[in-house]
């Protein structure tokens, strides 16, 4: 492996490459949160709705999630361009974990759902910054496996939600006797624990604020983004051009709520799909309008020229689809996985499958997030693209048509070997992207156009994350049954994939292109 950049010193890369890769792997963490604790929250915040009414909110939260995790990417993405990678990145991590460890607190399924919103602001603020801070101190040869670790860290933190989970609920005396002996009320115990310690864990996820006593004592600046100051390229963002941001997240709500189980009774799914056409063309002018207003004033300073522009301008709408498509196949499969699964055990069952599918799932992103930018480099970005696009879709399928209800007292093992791969190949674009998106940006604009094209993909995935429902009514639950349905739902979701297999062809191949 090759030294970082020469303008860095060593021991200052290093702290860069810790303080990123733990804001990557809590990062990941606060994401699997849900998808592990949503079913138990919901059964406690909504104790007398159906399972079906339960199972609406998970997605609705989900899709909020993913609208702030858009509105972030590009808010903290803003933030980075401006002030800098290091001290965006801190306030980044500082409101996902304080924001998500309120989660433990709430008595509304609203309440979770407006939490999960401002903890995903700095969700997806911290993965632009943290690759954005990292490819431009190290770049070079290690641009590879920097992306592999990227990925990798964002999956650990999703195996450790299992893994806490799992042992948690395996030693709940234990850790009542410990929480007793701290003092805590028999009350407020059972108030942590209960429900397979559900608050306990949020409480936990507020724990990576502490990363930011080391980030702001040991991590350096990115030099390349201190010399865009220098020139005077910062100076071309201003604080008014956030008003589109606004509007934009505005919109992207706006358009939660028409699909959500809590919408006006006037708001039926034709009108629904007119307010999710019209949003759609709001948020996108709005999440852009940082980035058009930062090109018309360097374009009028000469800093810039049309033809840059415009290829920049390409290459966040490119991206932005590439990122959606891996997104909501992703949030339309793996991440529904181990709540689909939790169905297929007997009714009285006490198999932790939750935990075993979560921590089945993060075992394989962990491995081929690794991979995957090895190979990327080696095959060129569109094949490896196309690659992955196939082999999520084969996977996604075979693991929601191949796995069926089972009676006895033991996971079958076909479950937790379709979990890993299934895991791992939808989440290799959380490798691939890392090593790609930089490419596609120069400094002036790289926190802000990687914040853009990977969370506007969340934008997408959510407005296709709440079509599950509508989805599963094709498949007429009443006669086969809503776990089939379901799995039916989420198999027409990962066709998805096939959009990415041709679209990837109109983007540029970036192989062998340097950090600019």
């Amino acid at each position: 492996m090759s030294t970082p950049n020469s303008n860095t010193p060593p021991r200052g890369a290093v702290a860069a490459l810790v303080a990123a890769f733990l804001g990557w792997l809590f990062d990941g963490f606060e994401m699997g949160l849900f998808p592990l604790i949503g079913k138990p929250a919901l059964q406690d915040l909504l104790p007398g709705a159906t399972s079906i009414v339960q199972g609406q909110w998970f997605t609705v939260i989900i899709a909020v999630f993913l609208v702030g995790a858009a509105t972030g990417g590009v808010l903290f993405g803003w933030l980075g361009d401006k002030l800098g990678r290091v001290k965006a990145m801190t306030l980044a991590i500082f409101t996902y974990a304080i924001f998500s460890g309120l989660c433990a607190f709430v008595t509304e399924a609203w309440h979770f759902a407006g939490l999960r919103f401002v903890a995903s602001l700095g969700m997806g603020g911290e993965w632009a910054l943290g690759v954005a801070l990292v490819n431009e101190i190290w770049g070079g040869k290690n641009r590879a496996w920097i992306a592999g670790m990227i990925g990798a860290a964002s999956n650990i933190g999703f195996l450790l939600t299992g893994l806490i989970s799992w042992q948690l609920n395996a030693s709940l005396e234990i850790v009542t006797g410990w929480i007793h002996a701290m003092g805590l009320s028999p009350e407020n115990t059972e108030y942590l624990l209960h429900n397979r310690a559900w608050r306990f864990i949020a409480v936990s996820s507020a724990l990576p604020a502490l990363i930011n006593f080391f980030i702001l004592v040991f991590v350096p600046e990115s030099h390349k983004w201190e010399e865009e100051k220098k020139s005077g390229g910062t100076s071309h963002w201003a604080t008014m051009d956030l008003l589109g941001v606004l509007i934009a997240c505005v919109a992207a709500l706006v358009i939660t709520y028409a699909w959500s189980p809590i919408r006006a009774g006037w708001i039926s799914n034709p009108v629904a799909g007119v307010i999710t056409v019209v949003g759609m063309i709001v948020a996108l002018w709005g999440y852009l309008h940082p980035i058009r207003q930062y090109m018309s004033r360097s374009l009028a300073a000469g800093s810039v020229n049309t033809t840059d522009r415009g290829i920049i301008m390409r290459n966040l709408l490119l991206g932005a689809a590439l990122a959606a498509v891996a997104l909501l196949g992703t949030w339309g499969s793996a991440q529904q996985a181990a709540r689909w699964a939790s169905d297929l055990a007997p009714k009285d069952s006490t198999l932790p499958i939750i935990d075993y599918v979560v921590i089945a799932t993060a075992l394989g992103a962990i491995l081929v997030t690794l991979i995957t930018p090895l190979v990327a480099d080696k095959l060129g970005r569109r094949i490896t693209y196309t690659l992955l696009c196939i082999a999520a879709l084969a996977s996604a399928l075979y693991f929601f048509q191949n796995n069926k209800p089972f009676t006895g007292d033991t996971t079958p093992m076909s479950l937790i070997i379709s979990s890993f791969v299934l895991g791992g190949i939808t989440a290799s674009f959380y490798g691939f992207f890392p090593l790609y998106f930089p490419e596609l940006f120069p400094t002036s604009v790289r926190a802000t156009g990687q914040g853009f094209c990977f969370n506007f993909g969340r934008l997408i995935a959510a407005i296709g994350a709440l079509q599950l429902g509508n989805l599963m009514t094709l498949f007429s639950p009443d006669k086969i049954g809503v776990v089939q349905s379901a799995a039916n739902a989420y198999s027409v979701l990962s066709c998805i994939y096939v959009v990415g297999m041709v679209l990837v062809w109109f983007a540029p191949e970036t192989k062998g292109h340097t950090i600019q």
